[in-house]
């Protein structure tokens, strides 16, 4: 079986990063923006489209996926992003029967920064003190929901 991991922070320009052997090893962020043109599913076809090229960049096995679960949006678009980026990725996961685990933010923000309700900034110092260089804050959240899965076992520990 895979030891390689996906985390995911879910959004516009999602955030990701992939664990492997314990480690990071990859990480980054992928715009899903729409065009002028599009229709409103695109946004979710390129997502799943990208999740098939990462599934193959790390050798067609993901031992699990885990999620930034968000559970209150201030802003309604964003809100109804997150919750079409995460029907596409369940439902993803479960036709290829890959696990998956929403994170809470308290919980890996807890467990990186030592406080639940951390701000993007001591999140992003934080990845940076660990020896990392997130170009943003959707990709420093990514890091630390993998260092978390790493850490913890994916929460097991």
């Amino acid at each position: 079986m895979s030891d390689t991991f996906l985390a995911l922070d879910l959004g516009t320009k999602t955030g990701w990063a992939v664990s492997a052997h314990g480690r990071v090893a990859a990480s980054g962020t992928q715009p899903f923006n729409t065009g002028r043109f599009d229709g409103g599913g695109m946004r979710y076809l390129r997502f799943r489209h990208w999740l098939d090229e990462v599934l193959v960049r790390v050798g067609g096995e993901l031992a699990a996926v885990h999620f930034e679960e968000v559970r209150r949006h201030a802003a309604t678009d964003a809100a109804h992003v997150y919750g079409g980026l995460l029907a596409t990725l369940t439902a993803w996961c479960e036709e290829r029967r890959i696990p998956y685990q929403g994170v809470p933010v308290g919980t890996w923000k807890r467990h990186i920064v030592g406080k639940g309700n951390a701000s993007k900034d001591k999140v992003k110092a934080e990845v940076d003190r660990r020896g990392f260089a997130p170009s943003d804050d959707n990709e420093a959240d990514a890091i630390a929901i993998a260092l978390w899965v790493a850490e913890t076992d994916g929460g097991a520990r």
